[in-house]
Parts: C-alpha cells; structure tokens; sequence
C-alpha cells in the first residue's frame, strides 16, 4: 500500500480507503463487516470514511464499536454532517455543527476527528457560521482537519474568502472515468489551495469492475442485484454503459490487471487525488482493490479507456444526489 499526503494537513493516507456508505451497520452482517475492517487494516489501509448519515448514525455505531481495540493513531478516521438526521436536524448551521458533532463523537467513541468533512453545501446558512464553527471544532481540539464534498467551484470559493478560518485540506468528489466533471475546475482550484481529492464512487458502484453484462440479470449478490444497495444505480445499468464497461475489461487485461485495478489506477494517476474510497461487502473485495495502489498502467491504455467511455450519454453515469440532499450550487 502506498500513502498520499492530504493536502496541507500532516496526515498520509492511504491510496486506497474503506468506505461504509450503504455497508456497514444497514448493507451487509456484522461479522462480514468486521472482517472487512480487519482485512483493510491488514491490507495496510489506514483511512475510514463515513458519515453521520450513513444509516441515520448506525455505520458511525459500527465503527466506533469495531474500532474499539485498536490504537487510536493507527489509523485516520474521516466523518461528516450535514444530511438530514431527524425532521429538524439537518445543514451546517452553527448549532447543529456542534450538535452533530459531538454525537459522532460518541458513536464513534473517539475524542478526536482527524477529518471533519461538510457532507454538501448549506446554502440556507452564511457561509462565515459554518466555518466559525468548524473552526471552532477545531480550536477545541475535537477535529483536526477540515474537508467537503461535493462543492461547487463557487463554494469553494466562498469558503477561501472567509478571513481566519481554519483551512480546508480535502474535498470528496465523486469521481472516476464515467465521471470527470471535477477535472474542469474543482481539481484546479483544490491543487492552488492545499487541498486534495478523496474521491467516491471511483468504480461507478460497481459498474467499473465488469461484472455487470449487458443483457444479462446482475449477479447474484452483487449491489445491483439488492434491493437496497442498489436502488442508486438504475442511471448507471444502461447497455451502452456496460458494453464500454466489457470493453474496458480487454484493455485492463493488457495490462494484466482487472478493471477494477485499472479504473482505480486510473483515478490514482491525478497527483491531487490523495486516496480513492471503496467499499466492500467481503474481503476479498477489499483484496483486490487494495492491490491497486502503486500499479504503473501504460498511459496510452488509459486515453484509450477515455476514448471508450467519451461516447457514453452523460445521464448514464451520474449517481443521484441522496434524497435529503440538496443539489450544488
């Protein structure tokens, strides 16, 4: 495994991380899971994301209970808020700042965040509130670094005129080669600024790893084939999707990896991509996407992997924005 600097912050996280979005605490057994987090850290995987919302608070439960035992500095632990955590708690607006805040804390049963992460922007609340607070956070020394997702450009901004505030060091975009709309500004813009990607959905929920064929029913036990984990992949299941998916499977295999190493490579090839988060349902999942970090793919098999997906309709490889979300501005 290798590790990235994050940003401007002293932490170094690892290329590849586990995520626990639809998985831990709602998507898959416990015992499963708890295997996926000690093969992650077997696997030398030092970084964990999650988010208050994920399971209204149960992946947040998951870790904290799982993570009991280890060394709190052996691994880096990122959250967010923001989402809707009952019918009145829900943005980014001073009180629920700490709120939210200290209720992560509990779940995950830790003193510190090593990333606090503004899940999307709040476009209810000024701007100067949200990152007093945040800034606050971490003068008290319950976080240590800032990040967001899913920030507009214009956020971003917004965010870098605030005199004073403590500086964001990571932004988590959705990304991956169906997806490259933060190649246009976000990324530009971060990389000026010290801070770096973390990016999700770096497989297309799946759709990345060749699995899915076109014409045929998803496999059994794959993310398309669950009724929960895969009630957000609908855009993404469409033929000419799939069929540029089979195609990207030759190209991995002249590289001698599977797509999924491939697509991960090929996120990894941005210098200001410092991790790309997966999840995983069983370990060996996690195994081969692990394996990803610090393979060498030849360029011209990448911008021939470009030239495949170029075609593909845009509304075919979006993720929809999570209900309760609102959308950039």
């Amino acid at each position: 495994m290798q590790y990235r600097q994050l940003g401007s912050s002293d932490l170094r996280v690892s290329e590849i991380s586990l995520g626990s979005w639809m998985t831990f605490g709602v998507g898959i057994e416990r015992v499963i899971a708890a295997d996926v987090v000690d093969r992650a850290f077997g696997l030398g995987i030092n970084f964990i994301d999650t988010a208050n919302v994920y399971g209204r608070g149960a992946a947040e439960s998951f870790l904290g209970e799982t993570l009991a035992g280890r060394p709190r500095g052996s691994y880096i632990l990122a959250t967010k808020l923001f989402g809707p955590m009952s019918d009145t708690d829900r943005g980014l607006g001073r009180d629920q700042v700490g709120k939210q805040l200290d209720a992560s804390l509990a779940r995950l049963g830790t003193d510190y965040i090593d990333l606090y992460q503004c899940h999307r922007f709040d476009s209810d609340t000024p701007i100067e509130e949200t990152m007093e607070a945040l800034s606050a956070a971490v003068r008290a020394g319950k976080v240590r670094y800032l990040g967001f997702s899913e920030w507009s450009p214009a956020n971003i901004r917004e965010a870098l005129a605030v005199s004073g505030a403590q500086p964001f060091v990571s932004s988590q975009p959705q990304y991956s080669l169906l997806w490259r709309r933060p190649e246009k500004e976000v990324i530009p813009l971060s990389a000026a600024n010290g801070i770096s990607q973390i990016v999700w959905s770096p497989l297309a929920q799946g759709v990345l790893t060749g699995k899915y064929v076109p014409g045929h029913s998803a496999p059994a036990g794959s993310r398309a084939a669950d009724d929960v984990m895969g009630r957000m992949m609908g855009p993404k299941m469409t033929e000419p999707t799939l069929r540029a998916a089979q195609d990207l499977k030759l190209l991995a295999a002249e590289a001698g990896v599977t797509l999924a190493q491939f697509a991960l490579a090929w996120v990894l090839r941005e210098p200001n991509v410092a991790s790309a988060i997966v999840g995983a349902s069983r370990p060996g999942q996690l195994e081969e996407n692990a394996a990803a970090s610090g393979i060498a793919i030849d360029g011209d098999l990448f911008r021939r992997a470009e030239h495949i997906v170029a075609a593909i309709p845009r509304e075919s490889v979006k993720v929809p924005d999570v209900p309760g979300f609102n959308k950039r501005r």
